[in-house]
C-alpha cells in the first residue's frame, strides 16, 4: 500500500506528475469535479491546524469525495489511550485514504504500517510536512518557472522547522541549489540535516544571522515563525520569538523577482505591509497547496485500485 510519510517518498519525476497535475486542474477544474466520487477522506488531526486540515477537507470536496475525522487528539479515542496503530486499522473500516497529522514523530510511518489505506503525513513533530513541501514546490514551479539554479533563503526556526527541512529535501535533487540558511545560533538546522542532506548531495550553504545582509543574493526567501509549541520553556521562546521580523524597509536591496514564501500560520514575523507587494506569495502557496492535495489524492488513490 503507497502512502506519502516523507518527501523522499516521492521520485522526481512523481513530483513533475503532480505539479501537471496540480496545474491542469487548476486550468480545467470541472474535469476533476467527480473524480473522488463516494470516496472518503479522514482528517485524524492530533495537533491544532488551520490550512492543512481544511486544504485536505477542501481536496476532497472538490474531487467529489467526502470527509471524515477529528481535529484534536481529545476528540479521538486517543484520549482514552488508544495506540495509534489501532487508530489507523480503526479507520482503514471507514474511509479509503487517511492524513494525519501527529506531534510525535514518526507517527505517521506507524500508522501506514498499520492501515489497509494510504496514509499521508500532514506534520510528524518537527521531522516532516512532506504535502506543505508540495504546495511549496508548485508555488516555486509557478513563480520561477522551474527548480534549477536558486538561491533559496530560509530565514527564522531552523532547527524545528518541519517545513524547512522537507524543502531542504525536495530542493536537493535540482542542479545549482544554493541555501542560505538565516537564523539565530540556537535555531541552526540540525546538524544531521546538513550532514545527512547537504553535504551528501554536495549542495552549496552558507550559515548567517544577518537577514539584511543576505538579501540581495536571494531568488527566494522563506520565512518561518519561532514555534512555541517546540520549546521546552517560555523564557526561551520570548527571547527567541522576533529574531527576524521582515519589514518594507528590510527589501530595499532584494530582487525585484524575489518569492516571499512563509508556510503559515505566522505571528509577526512578515509585516503586514509585506502583503500587497507583488513579491508576497505566501497566500499564493496557500492556494497552491489546495491543488498539490487534491493531485495526490489522486495518485495515492489510483495507485491503491491497482
Amino acid at each position: 500500500m503507497r502512502s506519502l510519510i516523507d518527501i523522499l517518498d516521492l521520485s522526481v519525476e512523481e513530483i513533475d506528475k503532480l505539479i501537471a497535475t496540480a496545474n491542469d486542474i487548476i486550468a480545467n477544474p470541472d474535469d476533476y469535479a467527480e473524480k473522488c466520487k463516494r470516496k472518503k477522506l479522514a482528517t485524524l488531526f492530533f495537533e491544532p491546524s488551520t490550512r492543512t486540515r481544511l486544504s485536505f477537507e477542501a481536496a476532497m470536496i472538490e474531487l467529489g469525495g467526502s470527509v471524515i475525522g477529528f481535529s484534536a487528539a481529545n476528540n479521538s479515542s486517543a484520549a482514552k489511550g488508544e495506540s495509534v496503530s489501532d487508530t489507523a486499522k480503526t479507520i482503514s473500516c471507514y474511509a479509503d485514504i487517511i492524513a494525519m497529522r501527529h506531534p510525535k514523530e514518526g507517527a505517521p510511518l506507524v500508522a501506514s504500517r498499520a492501515a489497509s489505506i494510504p496514509v499521508i503525513n500532514a506534520g510528524d513533530g518537527g521531522h516532516n510536512h512532506p504535502t506543505q513541501t508540495l504546495a511549496d514546490l508548485l508555488t516555486i514551479y509557478r513563480e520561477k518557472c522551474g527548480f534549477n539554479n536558486l538561491t533559496i533563503g530560509l530565514c527564522g526556526d531552523l532547527k524545528f522547522g518541519r517545513t524547512v527541512h522537507s524543502l531542504i529535501s525536495a530542493m536537493s535533487r535540482y542542479s545549482g541549489i544554493k541555501f542560505v540558511l538565516i537564523s539565530p545560533e540556537e535555531l541552526k538546522l540540525p546538524s544531521y540535516v546538513k550532514k545527512d542532506v547537504l553535504e551528501k548531495n554536495d549542495i552549496q550553504f552558507e550559515q548567517t544571522t544577518d537577514l539584511e545582509g543576505a538579501m540581495p543574493k536571494l531568488d527566494i526567501l522563506y520565512m518561518t515563525r519561532v514555534q512555541r509549541e517546540r520549546f521546552f520553556n517560555e523564557e526561551d521562546y520570548l527571547r527567541l520569538k522576533d529574531s527576524y521580523i521582515l519589514e518594507p524597509n528590510k527589501l530595499k536591496n532584494a530582487k525585484k523577482d524575489l518569492c516571499i514564501m512563509h508556510p503559515l500560520p505566522r505571528v509577526n514575523e512578515i509585516s503586514v505591509a509585506i502583503d500587497d507587494d507583488p513579491r508576497a506569495c505566501y497566500f499564493k502557496q496557500v492556494l497552491n497547496g489546495k491543488y498539490m492535495r487534491m493531485a495526490l489524492i489522486l495518485m495515492l488513490l489510483e495507485e491503491a485500485a491497482k
